[in-house]
């Protein structure tokens, strides 16, 4: 793009398409990130917890890399697994032919490249609410729907800013919705801060209208979904010349051929063998959907949904409504072996930032001491009063999310500090919670590890979409401060 194309448009577009080609030079694959994230971590926790000055070299060897990040590294192996069953199971409702379909009409309404981002990231945002891992695909599959369209048609459009809204849900609002890791774990009898609870608190449990239900919530999410549609709107580019070399066919070109093939149906068999008819037997699959609703009438019956919602029950209902959805065995099956790819990264990935959560959590250098992650939080609320708190809990769940790109992970982390400092100040724990959702999703803009499923579905790399997301995350930390520390609780 040369400086007189740079030049054009509104002084927000200019942003985005500088911000764009800035990141295009600079960011790496999330697996790059994961390992230079464990680099910095190791640094931080050698230059400030200096445990040489009490041990060995080979006691700090020790201390640093077995009992911290090796310890750390195996220690979130089942929220991995319901992070990848949130995800695969969002795929594959995403991709039934009913929801494909709709996707396929919403991708006709835009003209040009702001329209497009604006309503991809009002349908990443809704879906966010329900189901995040509902939103990153849905969203990501809405982008290339629309990528599509605009080569048929042969209309310019920038496609990369187009994925970057498509991701607004999981850096804007998933952690305020039904399948939110931090409210959904503060609900889950026996979690990992029950005792804590029990004694700052007196209570084991925070319920659900105390967070994910409150008016708090409620209206801070508003002002976010109304600020995200806006904010990528203004950054998306609408001159044509902005958008030369950035439709689908120069940034993912293989994406038209996958979904040529996607959109050919698939030949029934002339003769049906009995496995076939088991497999795509809908008795089979009515049984089962019976089966499920029995345990969820009892499960929800006898705990109530505020109190009996958490990740394995969402979990445990997006397998029912997908099998539901399809009424076929196989072809849920089916569904369910496309979305694994997109889970690839989660199973490399999240060992590293499991590992990166186990220095800041394991690394006190005497018994009874504080931890890394205990002296970053303690210095960042240091200055805290019970108006600036929500903020502060909003920028240290961002920080901390760089290091540990996980909502239940991160927790686990700090969870502890901001319970204990939200009681000292005489804050609501649920309004500690919610901000510290809000800080858990925001850097998810700059942090590119939840997007690596929308990458492959678009086809697009992270370098490609992360100077609009970049923008985003600019523009976005205003709505989140005033809301955040302002609206009523």
């Amino acid at each position: 793009m040369g400086k007189e194309e740079t030049v054009k448009g509104n002084w927000a577009e200019r942003l985005g398409e500088r911000l764009s080609a800035s990141v295009e030079s600079w960011m790496p694959d999330p697996l790059i990130f994961a390992l230079i994230l464990t680099i910095i971590a190791v640094i931080l926790a050698l230059v400030v917890m200096r445990p040489y000055e009490v041990m060995g070299p080979a006691e700090v060897t020790r201390w640093l890399f077995k009992n911290c990040w090796y310890k750390g590294f195996w220690g979130l192996l089942a929220f991995a697994m319901q992070m990848c069953l949130i995800l695969v199971t969002g795929y594959a409702i995403a991709y039934h032919p009913l929801i494909y379909r709709g996707l396929s009409r919403l991708a006709s309404m835009p003209k040009d490249t702001k329209s497009a981002a604006a309503l991809a990231a009002f349908v990443s945002l809704i879906c966010a609410w329900i189901n995040w891992g509902l939103s990153l695909i849905v969203g990501a599959v809405l982008a290339r729907a629309i990528g599509i369209e605009f080569y048929r048609k042969n209309r310019p459009l920038n496609y990369p800013a187009v994925c970057a809204a498509a991701y607004a849900g999981l850096g804007l609002n998933w952690h305020w919705g039904l399948s939110a890791s931090a409210p959904l774990l503060s609900n889950t009898p026996k979690h990992f801060l029950a005792g804590v609870f029990k004694e700052v608190l007196g209570r084991e449990l925070v319920p659900l209208n105390e967070t994910i239900f409150h008016p708090y919530t409620l209206i801070n999410m508003i002002i976010i979904i109304i600020s995200g549609v806006i904010i990528f709107w203004a950054l998306a580019p609408k001159s044509p010349e902005a958008c030369k070399g950035k439709g689908i066919d120069s940034i993912a070109p293989h994406i038209i051929e996958i979904v040529k093939k996607e959109e050919e149906r698939e030949a029934k068999p002339e003769k049906w063998t009995i496995a076939d008819k088991l497999e795509n037997s809908k008795i089979l699959a009515a049984i089962t959907v019976i089966f499920s609703i029995i345990a969820m009438y009892w499960w929800f019956g006898a705990l109530g949904f505020m109190r009996g919602l958490n990740l394995n029950s969402l979990n445990f209902c997006f397998i029912l409504i997908g099998l539901l959805l399809y009424m076929n065995p196989i072809a849920y099956m089916r569904a369910i072996a496309r979305a694994t790819p997109a889970v690839a990264g989660i199973i490399l990935q999240f060992p590293f930032y499991a590992g990166i959560m186990g220095i800041l959590r394991f690394s006190y250098v005497v018994a009874g001491g504080p931890n890394l992650a205990t002296v970053i939080a303690k210095a960042l609320a240091a200055g805290a009063s019970p108006l600036t708190w929500p903020v502060t809990c909003w920028a240290l769940a961002g920080l901390i999310n760089l290091f540990v790109p996980s909502g239940g992970g991160e927790w686990a982390t700090i969870g502890e500090i901001i319970t204990r400092t939200s009681a000292m100040l005489n804050v609501p724990i649920g309004k500690s919670i919610i901000a510290y959702s809000a800080g858990d999703a925001w850097t998810n803009l700059f942090q590119p590890f939840w997007a690596i499923a929308l990458l492959g579905i678009t086809g697009t790399r992270a370098r490609d979409i992360f100077g609009y997301c970049i923008g985003c995350l600019i523009f976005a930390s205003i709505p989140f401060a005033l809301g955040l520390t302002f609206v009523p609780y």
